[in-house]
């Protein structure tokens, strides 16, 4: 099973996760609160802009590909009536 690491770095929950690691260790090498408090906050702005350029991205891909399907599209011929009649025949 292959790790998604695009939803990993959007997802709230693995930054809060990834802060709360942190902090317990500036608090367990008896670093201070403040200290614990500010880096929990510049984790928390990270994760912020790192979804943001993510997402943003992705929004921009899927645009990409819905141009090109339209160009496709519009690029094709359409014929639901031929000149010819459509190939029925009067009788």
């Amino acid at each position: 099973m292959m790790i998604d690491w695009k939803a990993k770095f959007t997802s709230r929950k693995f930054w809060a996760a990834i802060a709360q690691f942190v902090t317990m260790l500036i608090i367990a090498f008896n670093g201070s609160k403040e200290a614990a408090t500010q880096v929990t906050a510049l984790i928390m702005a990270g994760a912020a802009v790192i979804a943001y350029i993510i997402g943003e991205g992705l929004i921009d891909a899927a645009a990409v590909g819905q141009d090109d399907e339209r160009e496709l599209l519009e690029a094709e011929p359409e014929e639901k009536n031929p000149p010819d009649g459509g190939g029925e025949t009067a009788e």
